[in-house]
C-alpha cells in the first residue's frame, strides 16, 4: 500500500490523464482503478493509477467495453487480443449494416409492380449468413451417400457462395432467391431421389465428385469465354468420371443412360440456381455453371445438333 504522503487526490488524477472526475469515480467504483482513502475518507492514487487509467482511457476510446478493458488489466488477455475480437465483432456489425442498406435499396429500385414481391422475397433472409446456412443445411440433405468431410465441405463450398461484404442490392436478390429455392420442397425430392439413384449405382460417390470436379476444372475456361457446350476433352473426363464409378464403358448408350440420370440437375429450377450462385458470387465461371455446361455437352453428343434446353447458354 503506498503511503498517503506519495498519492494524490482524485482532482490531481483527473488533470494528469484528462478522464473527468465523474468517469473515475465510476471506474473505482467498478474496480478499474484502485484507490486508498484518506483519514479524511477521500480516494487518493499513486503513479501506478495513472498509467492504469491512461491505458483505460485509450481502450475505451477505440470503443472497447470494460469487460474487455477489465480483462486487459488482469492479464487474462492481450491488448492484441482484444483489439483483434473487437475489431471482428465489428466486421459482423459493418456486414449486417450492409446487408440491410442493400436490401433496403433492392426494395427502393423494385418498380411499382414488383416492390411487394420483391419485400416479401427480401424479408424471408435476415442476413447473408443466414442465406448462406440455409443453402449449406439443402445440399447437405441432397447428398444422401455418405461422404468424407473433406469432401462434403469442398461441394458445399462450390454450390454455396460466400456473401461479400458489401453486397449490390442485385446480389442480395440473387442471395434471397437461393434462399426461396432451397425451400422448394419439389425440388429438395427430385434431388432426392436423383442421390438415392445414384448411391445404388455408384460405386464411390467421393471417386465420382473428385472426377466431375476435375472435368469441370476443364470446362471452366470455356465457360468463361461465352464457348458453347460441346464434345472434347472436358465432356470425355466427365463421363469417365461416371464410367469408373457406374462400370462400364463410354458408348453411346451409357451416355444416354448418363444423361437421364442427371436429369434434376438440368430441371429449369437448378439452372436458375447456378445462374443466382453466379450473380451472387460475382463469378460467371462457378464449378455449377461448367457442371451444367457438361450436362448440356452431354446431351448435344447423344442428339447432335440438339439446343440447350430454353436455347440459353449454361447457367442462364
Amino acid at each position: 500500500m503506498p503511503l498517503l504522503d506519495e498519492t494524490f487526490g482524485i482532482g490531481e488524477l483527473a488533470r494528469l490523464t484528462g478522464v473527468p472526475v465523474r468517469t473515475i469515480r465510476f471506474y473505482c467504483d467498478e474496480g478499474i482503478v484502485d484507490a486508498v482513502r484518506s483519514t479524511g475518507g477521500h480516494r487518493r492514487f499513486d503513479r501506478a493509477a495513472v498509467e492504469r487509467l491512461g491505458l483505460v482511457r485509450r481502450l475505451r476510446g477505440l470503443g472497447l467495453g470494460l469487460s474487455s478493458v477489465r480483462q486487459v488489466l488482469t492479464g487474462e488477455r492481450s491488448v492484441a487480443e482484444v483489439v483483434a475480437a473487437e475489431r471482428a465483432a465489428l466486421d459482423v456489425r459493418l456486414a449486417d449494416l450492409a446487408w440491410r442498406r442493400a436490401s433496403l435499396r433492392a426494395v427502393e429500385e423494385a418498380g411499382p409492380a414488383e416492390r411487394a414481391a420483391r419485400l416479401e422475397l427480401l424479408a424471408a433472409v435476415r442476413d447473408g449468413g443466414a442465406a448462406r446456412d440455409a443453402l449449406a443445411g439443402f445440399w447437405r440433405r441432397a447428398l444422401v451417400a455418405p461422404v468424407s468431410g473433406a469432401m462434403l465441405a469442398a461441394f458445399v463450398a462450390m454450390a454455396v457462395p460466400e456473401p461479400p461484404a458489401d453486397p449490390t442490392p442485385s446480389q442480395v436478390v440473387a442471395f434471397a432467391e437461393l434462399f426461396a429455392l432451397a425451400g422448394d420442397r419439389e425440388l429438395t425430392r427430385r434431388l432426392l431421389a436423383m442421390a438415392r439413384a445414384n448411391a445404388e449405382l455408384v460405386a464411390d460417390e467421393a471417386e465420382l465428385l473428385h472426377g466431375i470436379g476435375e472435368a469441370c476444372a476443364l470446362s471452366r475456361p470455356l465457360v468463361r469465354a461465352g464457348e458453347p457446350p460441346r464434345a472434347g476433352p472436358e465432356l470425355d473426363r466427365f463421363v469417365a468420371a461416371h464410367v469408373a464409378v457406374r462400370g462400364g464403358g463410354d458408348t453411346p448408350r451409357f451416355r444416354g443412360r448418363l444423361l437421364a440420370h442427371v436429369a434434376a440437375d438440368r430441371d429449369p429450377r437448378m439452372r436458375r440456381y447456378w445462374r443466382l450462385v453466379a450473380e451472387a458470387g460475382g463469378d460467371p465461371a462457378t464449378p455449377g455453371a461448367s457442371h451444367l455446361w457438361l450436362t448440356d455437352a452431354l446431351e448435344r453428343s447423344v442428339s447432335p445438333g440438339g439446343a440447350v434446353p430454353g436455347g440459353a447458354a449454361p447457367g442462364g
